[in-house]
C-alpha cells in the first residue's frame, strides 16, 4: 500500500480557506529569522477524498476492540460503551478549558471529586489522585510517595530495597529502580503464588517496600496476601498493589482490607476508557491515611458548607505536580460514566463474568495444551505450548491466530513459564467468541502435528506476511 506521501499530485488540495478579514503581515516580522524554514517541508499535496480513502484504507488493515475479542492477558482489552464517548464529548466537558477559573468549572470538579470518592470506596483506601496518565506513571508516583514518607523521617538512605514477585507486572521493577530503589525479586512457590520463605528472607529494615500484582500474572490470587502485607508492615515497610488486574476483583474484595498502603487503578482497562498507543491513559492512585499528605498537587476538595469544589493546593508536603493541568480529563468523564451505569451490583457482575469467562476457556484448552497451574483461575490464564512440537514456539501460534482473524494473546510473560499464552477473555466477550478462540487454537494445535510448516510461514491473510520481529523492534522503517 502506498504511503500519503506518494499519493496525489503537486497543486491538489484538499479544502479552501476563507479570504482573510485583516491584513497579513510578512513572516519574517512574525517570527525570528532562525525560526523560519529555508527549505519547502514537502508536504503531501493530496485532494479531500485520496486523504480519506487512505486512512479508512488503514482502518480497515487494523484490528481493535470494536472488532472482537482481544485476549490480552495482564491487560484487559475489551470494548468500551459508546455512552462513555458521548458524555465525553458533551460540550460543557468537551469544550473546558483548564485554565478556566473554579467558578467555572464547578462541574467538571464536581465530577473529579465523586468520581474520587468512588474510587477510594472500590479499592477501600483514603485519599486519592487523578492525576497520573498510566499505570506505570502511577506506580512512579507511588514510589515517589514512599522515597517523600522516608526521606520526612530521616530513614532514605537506610530504606534502599523494593521487593517484586517475580510474577508482577513487568513496569513495577523499572519504575522502583527509577527513584534509585534496589529491585529485589522474590521467587514464586511451586503453586505460583508468594514464596513465603523467600519473603522472610529478605525482609528487614533495609525494605521500603513491596510492589504486588494481585491476582498475579499468573491469574492466581496470592491466598496469603495478609500474612504478606502483616510481614511487610512489621518492618516498617508499604504495601504497593498494582491495580491493572482489578478487573478480577472489582466489587467483591478491597485491596485497602488486604493490608495495602497504595493501589493505581488502570482507567482505560477495568472502566472501559480507551487504551491508546502510549497514551492517553489514567493511573490514579489510592492511599491510606499516613501517605495522603504526600499526594500531588492539586486535590480536589469541597468546602465545608459543602456547596463549592476548588483545588487545594495548600499542602507544604506534596511531592509536587506529577502531570500538567489534572491529567486526562477526558478519560475521567468516561470512567465515571462506566461506574455510575454499572453500580454496585454491575461492578460485581464484571468481575464474576470475567473469572466466570477464563476459567470456561482455560477448561476446554487444557485437554490439549499444557496449564502449569491447573486450577481455578481469576480472570486470566497461562498456558504453554512447550513439548507439543520441539520445531515450533508460541510465537508461531500467535502468528498462525491472526488467519483465523482474532488479535493474539499475550505471548512469553510472564518470564517465569516458558513458551507461555496469557489469555484474558474479559467480561465483554460472548460464548461464542470465546469458543471461537479456543477452536482455533486447537485447530492450530491440530496442525503442529499434521502440518507445521502453515505455522512457520503464518500470518497468510494480511496484506503484510511474516516480518523480522527483532529486526522491526530495533530497525522500524516508517515510511518507504
Amino acid at each position: 500500500m502506498s504511503t500519503i506521501f506518494e499519493i496525489g499530485a503537486e497543486g491538489r488540495h484538499g479544502l479552501r480557506l476563507p479570504e482573510l478579514d485583516f491584513d497579513e503581515k510578512p513572516i519574517e516580522e512574525l517570527l525570528s529569522p532562525e525560526l523560519i524554514r529555508k527549505e519547502d517541508p514537502k508536504l503531501p499535496e493530496v485532494s479531500q477524498i485520496e486523504v480519506v480513502r487512505h486512512y479508512t484504507k488503514l482502518s480497515k488493515m487494523n484490528y481493535g476492540v470494536d472488532d472482537g475479542i482481544y485476549p490480552l492477558g495482564s491487560c484487559t482489552m475489551k470494548y468500551n460503551p459508546r455512552i462513555n464517548e458521548e458524555t465525553a464529548r458533551l460540550p460543557q466537558f468537551a469544550y473546558a478549558h483548564p485554565f478556566q477559573s473554579e467558578e467555572f468549572s464547578q462541574g467538571c470538579l464536581q465530577l473529579m471529586h465523586e468520581l474520587s470518592q468512588i474510587l477510594c470506596k472500590i479499592a477501600g483506601l483514603d485519599a486519592i489522585t487523578l492525576q497520573p496518565v498510566a499505570g506505570a506513571h502511577g506506580e512512579l508516583t507511588g514510589m515517589l510517595l514512599i522515597k517523600k514518607y522516608f526521606e520526612k523521617r530521616g530513614e532514605l538512605q537506610k530504606r534502599k530495597k523494593i521487593l517484586l514477585p517475580d510474577s508482577a507486572h513487568g513496569t513495577n521493577p523499572a519504575s522502583a529502580a527509577a527513584l534509585g530503589f534496589e529491585v529485589v525479586e522474590l521467587k514464586s512457590n511451586e503453586r505460583g503464588l508468594v514464596d513465603l520463605e523467600a519473603l522472610k528472607a529478605q525482609v528487614d529494615e533495609t525494605v521500603a517496600g513491596l510492589m504486588i500484582t494481585n491476582p498475579n500474572t499468573l491469574g492466581l490470587f496470592e491466598e496469603d496476601i495478609l500474612h504478606i502485607t502483616e510481614t511487610i508492615h512489621d518492618v516498617g515497610g508499604f504495601v504497593y498493589y498494582d491495580g491493572a488486574n482489578l478487573n478480577a476483583i472489582v466489587g467483591r474484595a478491597r485491596p485497602g482490607d488486604m493490608g495495602v498502603d497504595i493501589m493505581h487503578y488502570n482507567l482505560h482497562k477495568t472502566f472501559t476508557t480507551p487504551h491508546g498507543g502510549g497514551g492517553p491513559g489514567a493511573g490514579p492512585i489510592a492511599v491510606v491515611k499516613t501517605l495522603a499528605p504526600y499526594l500531588p498537587v492539586p486535590l480536589i476538595n469541597k468546602s465545608k458548607k459543602g456547596d463549592e469544589y476548588f483545588f487545594d493546593c495548600a499542602r507544604p508536603d506534596s511531592i509536587g505536580k506529577i502531570h500538567s493541568f489534572y491529567g486526562n480529563f477526558g478519560m475521567l468523564v468516561r470512567a465515571y460514566t462506566y461506574i455510575r451505569i454499572m453500580g454496585d451490583e454491575g461492578l460485581r457482575a464484571i468481575s464474576t463474568n470475567a473469572v466466570l469467562n477464563a476459567n470456561y476457556m482455560l477448561h476446554r484448552l487444557k485437554s490439549v495444551y499444557k496449564a502449569p497451574f491447573d486450577r481455578v483461575c481469576k480472570h486470566e490464564f497461562v498456558i504453554t505450548s512447550k513439548g507439543m512440537n520441539e520445531h515450533l514456539r508460541t510465537l508461531d501460534i500467535a502468528k498462525r491466530l491472526i488467519d483465523f482473524g482474532v488479535h493474539p494473546s499475550s505471548i512469553y510473560f510472564p518470564l517465569i513459564v516458558p513458551e507461555v499464552m496469557m489469555v484474558e477473555p474479559t467480561e465483554t466477550v460472548s460464548k461464542k467468541e470465546m469458543d471461537y478462540f479456543v477452536d482455533a487454537l486447537l485447530q492450530i494445535a491440530k496442525e503442529m502435528k499434521e502440518n507445521p510448516e502453515i505455522l512457520k510461514s503464518a500470518p497468510h491473510v494480511t496484506p503484510v506476511k511474516r516480518l523480522d520481529d527483532v529486526r522491526a523492534a530495533r530497525e522500524p522503517v516508517l515510511r518507504a
